[in-house]
């Protein structure tokens, strides 16, 4: 049967509405609340949300090179093929399928849900079970627009993240405005000598899980039209955008919120605290359900970006055929998607996501690393490969990169020794799964039949 072809329908707009999505969730509500209390010095806060922003504009530079020279569907999948062999991709698209999407989209829908209840006041005891209904039912709604095709999935993709910017821009403008937050509030808080390093590094994993996503767009490379003008524009204008928005509300959280009233207690309601202090409290049961509605745009992102990986490693014979397929008249991976959204809510209702990050950290920071690297090894083994992208100031720029995820790495795996291992663990098991699958795929006479170039 011949292989079934991505559709290339999607433009600037949708490719940098992506990265946007995928980058505003979870972290930028959570992270700043736990920051205030473990920190406790607003310049050291701010200097590490600019580190962060930093790091994330010299991945996305690396990767916009990458997507540029490789613009095939898959993201760092497809790069680390190329750059070290089927294996590592394989590993990639391992930890992908469980860690990298299937997991955050849980928990996008699992916030979304409990943003968009908290009017209703729901108990503690009947809570769990009615939030995991409710996101089980929003990661299904939000993946039915995205099977019928392109059009579909732009319009939902379009129009929640348009929701999200512009709560987040009014909440921003609002405070400078017509909030009461007080400019005195920056110079509470402790001494800087009194800020441990290593309570910084760990802050600085949460300011980078805040900042995810920025490469988003290289895994819609064989969906975007001109790919090698779209992509490199999409990854930096959405990075860059992520980047000024959350420098911008961390200041307005610190203007709302004295430090002395942020404890690990309540670091999560630090957003709910900010527009009570700034707007009155009976705003803010409006805020929390439009900040629920705004996560519909994450849970989107997750349910277009996952899905193009797997694609990617079926037609190259590495994950089941029917992850490859499109459907006929959309020309999207339909069934790819299911399959991920299936795979998030048995997740959902399996896990309470405690120690989920920190599982995660070791297993994403290693294999980012890898794809970053990717940058000098495609360099030296494909010098004729043409590159209508790249990177400024390199080899710097990846090399930034690198230095400061490696420390990452470490430190976290020093940090939170149990989770890493199970994350390394789970990584390895994916080695002997890749030999069975390939030995299990030759031996159906298979192999003739994939297309390592991924095109």
């Amino acid at each position: 049967m011949p292989k079934q072809e991505l559709q290339r329908g999607y433009g600037l707009s949708t490719s940098t509405y992506v990265v946007i999505a995928s980058m505003v969730g979870t972290g930028i509500l959570v992270s700043p609340g736990y920051m205030m209390a473990s920190l406790g010095n607003y310049p050291v806060i701010f200097g590490l949300w600019a580190l962060g922003g930093l790091l994330a504009l010299c991945g996305a530079l690396c990767v916009a090179e990458l997507a540029a020279a490789l613009p095939h569907a898959g993201g760092e999948y497809v790069y680390l093929r190329e750059a070290y062999g089927p294996m590592p991709a394989f590993l990639s698209g391992w930890t992908s399928f469980f860690v990298g999407f299937s997991a955050p989209l849980a928990v996008a829908g699992y916030i979304a849900a409990s943003y968009l209840l908290t009017p209703f006041g729901l108990d503690s005891q009947g809570a769990g079970l009615t939030l995991k209904v409710a996101a089980a039912a929003i990661i299904f709604a939000v993946t039915l627009p995205n099977l019928i095709g392109h059009r579909h999935s732009a319009r939902t993709q379009n129009l929640t993240t348009i929701l999200k910017l512009g709560l987040f821009f009014a909440l921003v403008v609002g405070a400078l405005l017509r909030g009461t937050g007080r400019l005195a509030y920056l110079g509470q808080g402790r001494p800087f000598a009194q800020v441990g390093v290593a309570t910084a590094a760990t802050q600085l994993f949460y300011v980078m899980f805040a900042y995810s996503g920025w490469n988003a767009a290289a895994y819609l490379a064989g969906e975007v039209r001109n790919p090698a003008r779209t992509l490199p524009r999409s990854l930096l204008l959405g990075t860059g955008l992520v980047v000024v928005l959350y420098l911008a509300l961390n200041v307005v959280f610190a203007c709302a919120v004295p430090l002395s009233d942020v404890g690990f207690d309540n670091a999560e309601q630090v957003p709910q605290l900010a527009v009570a202090s700034l707007f009155g409290p009976g705003i803010t049961n409006v805020f929390s359900v439009l900040l629920g509605l705004t996560f519909l745009a994450t849970v989107s992102a997750f349910v277009i970006t996952g899905p193009r990986v797997y694609y990617a490693m079926a037609r190259d014979g590495l994950f089941p055929s029917i992850a490859g397929r499109t459907s006929r008249r959309g020309g999207v991976p339909t069934h790819a998607m299911l399959v991920q959204s299936t795979c998030a809510v048995i997740i959902l209702f399996a896990t309470d996501f405690q120690g989920l990050y920190q599982y995660a950290a070791v297993g994403l920071s290693l294999f980012a690393l890898l794809f970053i690297g990717a940058v000098y090894v495609l360099r030296v083994r494909q010098p004729e490969l043409e590159r209508p992208f790249r990177v400024p100031g390199y080899p710097v720029v990846p090399a930034i990169f690198m230095s400061v995820t490696l420390f990452m790495a470490v430190f976290a795996f020093r940090q939170w020794r149990t989770p890493s291992l199970w994350s390394v663990g789970s990584i390895l098991l994916g080695i002997p799964v890749y030999y069975v699958w390939v030995f299990v795929r030759r031996r159906r006479g298979t192999s003739e039949d994939t297309d390592p170039s991924g095109s």
